[in-house]
């Protein structure tokens, strides 16, 4: 019983240690630019993908089905690169929302003609983070950081999407590249925490560091740890009171989070903001 305990939170942490630093950093980019829904759109599209998948004969969770969530995220980050409204009656967040809305409809209109179509559906959003396996851990660990060295490499220009906007050459290009890098991710981690939990990791830590600190590199730091210590709360009160993986972590970052407005309203902005500087 110890040997299966020790077995089963050492391979979630590692996943979770592992997953929290890229969607920390891609979050930042997200909340900074405003783009608030484009994870969810990508993370609905990467289901969708799936569901498209099972309905051609594929199997749940298996390279096929991750194949076909690929070809539908990089159709949604195409879309999501392209569709820049010039005009401000139109913000390009409600394009973003709305892209969301039929993406989830599409879904909720495939998985109607799939036998055991309410099953996916649950399934897409919730996640099976009982999945876990050492192999998938070293694959994703692996994509990961192939991820993180290309950021690192081309960080000026991503970083300057973020603090220049409207004013960097070939702006719809790297747009692309960082809703593909967004999409990747995205396609991994769906199957194994779902769409709710996907969207709550690229979120939350992100959203908890930028209110207290506007430097990349200390938010990256700040993100990771916060969210790795609420996940690392939320997945002992999963195993321990028995309840469902997905949305005990949910809960547990969204704590959190509501923890640093709390704290972010009783001190001035003066001593929160620790630097206005870019590393």
């Amino acid at each position: 019983m110890t040997s299966e305990i020790v077995r089963f939170f050492s391979v979630q942490i590692t996943l979770l240690a592992v997953v929290l630093i890229l969607h920390t950093y891609i979050g930042l980019h997200i909340v900074r630019r405003t783009l608030i829904f484009s994870d969810l759109v990508l993370d609905q599209l990467a289901a969708f993908g799936a569901l498209a998948g099972i309905g051609l004969g594929i199997e749940y969770g298996t390279f096929q089905s991750y194949l076909s969530s690929m070809v539908a995220v990089l159709f949604g980050a195409l879309l999501l690169a392209l569709i820049k409204p010039k005009r401000q009656a139109i913000p390009r967040e409600a394009v973003i929302g709305i892209m969301y809305i039929m993406a989830i409809v599409a879904s909720l209109l495939l998985a109607d003609k799939l036998r055991g179509g309410e099953a996916y559906i649950s399934k897409t959003l919730a996640g099976s983070m009982l999945w876990i396996t050492w192999p998938l851990v070293g694959v994703t660990s692996a994509v990961y950081l192939l991820l993180l060295l290309f950021h690192y490499t081309f960080r000026d220009k991503f970083i300057a999407l973020a603090e220049h906007p409207g004013r960097f050459e070939k702006e719809r290009f790297w747009d692309f590249l960082l809703f593909v890098t967004q999409g990747i991710i995205t396609v991994l981690i769906v199957p194994i925490a779902g769409v709710l939990l996907a969207y709550a990791f690229l979120m939350i830590p992100a959203a908890i560091a930028a209110m207290f600190t506007k430097k990349w590199a200390g938010a990256v730091v700040l993100g990771w740890a916060v969210g790795f210590l609420a996940c690392l709360i939320g997945l002992c009160g999963s195993y321990f009171f028995n309840l469902p993986y997905g949305p005990s972590l949910v809960l547990s970052l969204g704590i959190f989070f509501m923890a640093a407005i709390l704290i972010r309203c009783l001190f001035s902005t003066d001593m929160l903001v620790l630097t206005k500087g870019a590393p």
